[in-house]
């Protein structure tokens, strides 16, 4: 092992040792409110039905959006193993601060030791199981919790969510740059709310920039509509009820 390599290591979390992962993707951006959380759960959800055993770490400690999304209620319990998953009605194993905590209205305000300790407890302390994927969603920025993500966490690429502006695009930049400095690989962005679908002839409608300013190099794998079913949804814990095809070509890239 090399010095840096030996460096690297050192900063790694402890797996739980009754728990095989198989491969660990973050899905992150620079910036907030543009679809990561939706990202993650549709990821998550076609892996599954492609009969991939699944989980999601939301390490969106002060603003989770997981629990809603498929509807889960805590609390979290603990076995011999380790922490017991939440289960959605598919079968997704899920973790989240708000599944840990009495009233998930309420505020969490730790200081970021507490926040970035809980997101290794998320790793060591769960008992995830043979996982074929694991899928964190993380806050956005390039912040603490990110880069202890990136630092703990044996990643095996990252998934980079924007939508078609160029003000977010020059922002979620830091996050791709973030990752290469740190040697995670990109594999590839996802562009939300691109398009608006006609409901009575079909015509797509761009509502943002089309000027393909995306990042460097860079060119969106998958495209999102701005789709008001999606996030109805999302919003009373029914996304795993439909049925979309957005996502082949990232879903692809994630079984290589």
């Amino acid at each position: 092992m090399t010095a840096k390599e030996n460096f690297k290591a050192n900063f790694l979390a402890r797996p739980n040792p009754h728990s095989k992962i198989k491969k660990i993707f973050a899905i992150v951006s620079g910036k907030g409110g543009v679809g990561k959380s939706l990202v993650t759960s549709l990821t998550a959800i076609e892996l599954r039905r492609k009969g991939y055993k699944v989980g999601i770490m939301d390490a969106d400690i002060t603003g989770p959006s997981i629990p809603q999304i498929f509807n889960l209620h805590g609390p979290l319990y603990s076995g011999d193993e380790g922490i017991i998953p939440a289960e959605t009605r598919t079968g997704i194993e899920v973790v989240s601060a708000n599944l840990i905590v009495e009233d998930p209205t309420a505020p969490i305000i730790w200081r970021s030791p507490i926040i970035t300790g809980l997101i290794k407890q998320f790793y060591s302390d769960v008992y995830w199981g043979d996982l074929d994927y694991l899928l964190i969603d993380l806050p956005p920025g390039t912040g603490d919790v990110p880069l202890t993500v990136f630092q703990s966490i044996p990643l095996d690429g990252i998934v980079i969510v924007t939508t078609p502006q160029d003000l977010v695009s020059l922002i979620v930049e830091k996050a791709r740059n973030m990752a290469e400095q740190m040697e995670i690989p990109v594999v590839g962005i996802v562009e939300n709310m691109s398009y608006v679908v006609c409901s009575h002839c079909g015509e797509k409608t761009y509502l943002f920039s089309r000027k393909n300013s995306y990042i460097k190099d860079y060119k969106p794998i998958a495209r999102l509509p701005l789709n008001g079913d999606i996030a109805e949804m999302c919003d009373e814990g029914r996304l795993e009820e439909g049925v979309f095809d957005y996502l082949e070509e990232l879903i692809t890239e994630l079984e290589k």
